[in-house]
């Protein structure tokens, strides 16, 4: 009987896919339509899925994009329903779904969104070898912007550092090399993926034709600002972190956002409360907040020996500590 049933629904999709490659494009859709409810109140969740997936992927080959789109979204649809969690089986499928629907078509994004939903577990923002499938498909369409707000939310540091390094070069000013990678990587430390922002920076620094190293010291200030504070954060000494943000305050300033970034850094690493407001600015009250809890006569003796350290016995020279003498 079963065997039976099988070549039935074997019989039934060749129909189908036989009705697409002759052209009967609005005949075949309604017809799978009418299988996923059917199929769907049977349950036969894996039988459902290969149809739609090989519909999807057959009716977007012959630029059938508002069909294959249609049939992609109610793929997502059954995943949910069954309680399919096989990420290794169906991300590779979505993205070359994703990649084979048209960017003008409106659905395109239901489908997106409804599969890093289907994706993200534990309150995360969907799951990250998705969020790198999604990141290369608008990096292969140039929509830069799509591909790196895609690429936060993945593990992919490399091909961030490739996608950042395109960027500036092609679109960026020259004075404009270390404010990308700035951002990217405080914005890595505040999504709590301190290992993908270290792997971003050492890909960025090493492969930058205007900058190709692989350690301090950099010539541009707010590198080496970077490069100490994932160091930082891998001590986990909070006196460090306030000696290093008071040295290079100039670099810092740069950009306003910088300092909400690093105080939420701080707080997630350090274990800061967010700062008080006061009359000495924002920055001011930044830098206030590492100290307001901490004993004046060790912590006065513990940043000379932090600042000290940094600037004799670390990577790098003391004169690049003090970030006045190179902006």
């Amino acid at each position: 009987m079963a065997s039976s049933n099988a070549r039935g629904v074997s019989r039934v999709l060749e129909k189908l896919e036989n009705s697409v490659k002759e052209g009967n494009y609005y005949e075949a859709h309604q017809m799978y339509r009418t299988l996923y409810f059917r199929y769907l109140g049977q349950e036969k969740y894996n039988e459902l899925l290969d149809m739609l997936y090989n519909g999807a992927v057959l009716f977007l080959d012959r630029n059938q994009h508002i069909s294959g789109a249609d049939l992609a979204i109610l793929l997502v649809d059954v995943l949910v329903k069954s309680e399919n969690g096989n990420c290794t089986e169906w991300i590779p499928k979505i993205c070359k779904i994703f990649g084979k629907i048209d960017p003008s078509i409106p659905e395109r994004d239901t489908f997106i969104n409804s599969s890093i939903r289907w994706s993200a577990k534990n309150g995360s923002q969907g799951h990250p070898l998705l969020h790198q499938g999604i990141a290369q498909v608008y990096w292969n369409e140039k929509s830069y912007a799509q591909a790196r707000h895609h690429f936060m939310y993945s593990k992919d540091g490399q091909s961030c550092a490739k996608l950042l390094i395109e960027i500036q070069t092609t679109q960026g000013y020259q004075g404009e090399i270390d404010l990308f990678i700035a951002q990217t990587v405080l914005q890595y430390l505040c999504l709590r993926n301190k290992n993908t922002a270290n792997q971003t920076f050492s890909s960025y620094t090493k492969e930058h034709p205007r900058i190709r190293k692989s350690g301090p010291p950099y010539l541009l200030p707010l590198l080496n600002f970077l490069w100490f504070l994932l160091q930082t954060i891998e001590s986990k000494k909070l006196t460090t972190f306030a000696v290093l943000c008071a040295q290079y305050e100039p670099s810092i300033k740069r950009d306003p956002c910088y300092v909400q970034y690093l105080d939420k850094i701080g707080q997630i690493f350090f274990g800061l409360k967010p700062p008080v407001q006061q009359g000495g600015g924002f920055f001011g009250n930044f830098l206030q907040s590492f100290l307001s809890g901490l004993d004046e006569d060790s912590d006065e003796e513990q940043l000379q020996t932090s600042a000290s350290s940094s600037s004799s016995s670390s990577k790098m020279p003391k004169q690049l500590m003090h970030t006045e003498d190179l902006d």
